[in-house]
């Protein structure tokens, strides 16, 4: 399991596995957010069996998956909500880590300047500053 730290609240991973759990809850996590579609994994890895072991680990799960095309307004709000609503820190996964940090990363835009977004990705061992057109769009929209 390689989680990786975006805030001290936020934690990304890859694909988790449902063996991975006990671990996820021991590190402190309380909510785990799936934002992998189940078409991307076999069976013993789609979210119903990821649920079932977070549930028996005591630990809130939400599934949210998401693709290019799915990564929209609604969505995003959604993903915000899921980490707002936790009773504390958040693991969200998918392939790499990746789109569980691009989503985190649009649901700070307006709220965080770009310069700090990047950083924070970044620090997280994400380098997203391809989404910088993107966040100073967010962010003036928003404005």
């Amino acid at each position: 399991m390689n989680i990786k730290q975006i805030t001290p609240t936020y934690f990304v991973a890859p694909q988790l596995d449902p063996a991975d759990m006990a671990e996820v809850a021991a590190a402190g996590i309380t909510t785990v957010i799936c934002n992998r579609p189940d078409e991307e994994v076999p069976p013993p890895f789609q979210a119903d069996a990821l649920e079932a072991a977070a549930k028996a680990a005591g630990l809130a799960f939400a599934r949210l998956p998401l693709t290019h095309q799915t990564m929209n307004p609604e969505n995003v709000a959604t993903h915000m909500g899921h980490i707002q609503n936790s009773a504390g820190p958040v693991l969200a996964y998918c392939a790499s880590g990746t789109r569980s940090t691009v989503v985190w990363c649009l649901g700070h835009a307006g709220s965080m300047s770009t310069d700090d977004i990047l950083a924070t990705a970044q620090n997280g061992g994400y380098e997203l500053s391809n989404l910088r057109p993107t966040l100073d769009a967010l962010a003036q929209a928003k404005g």
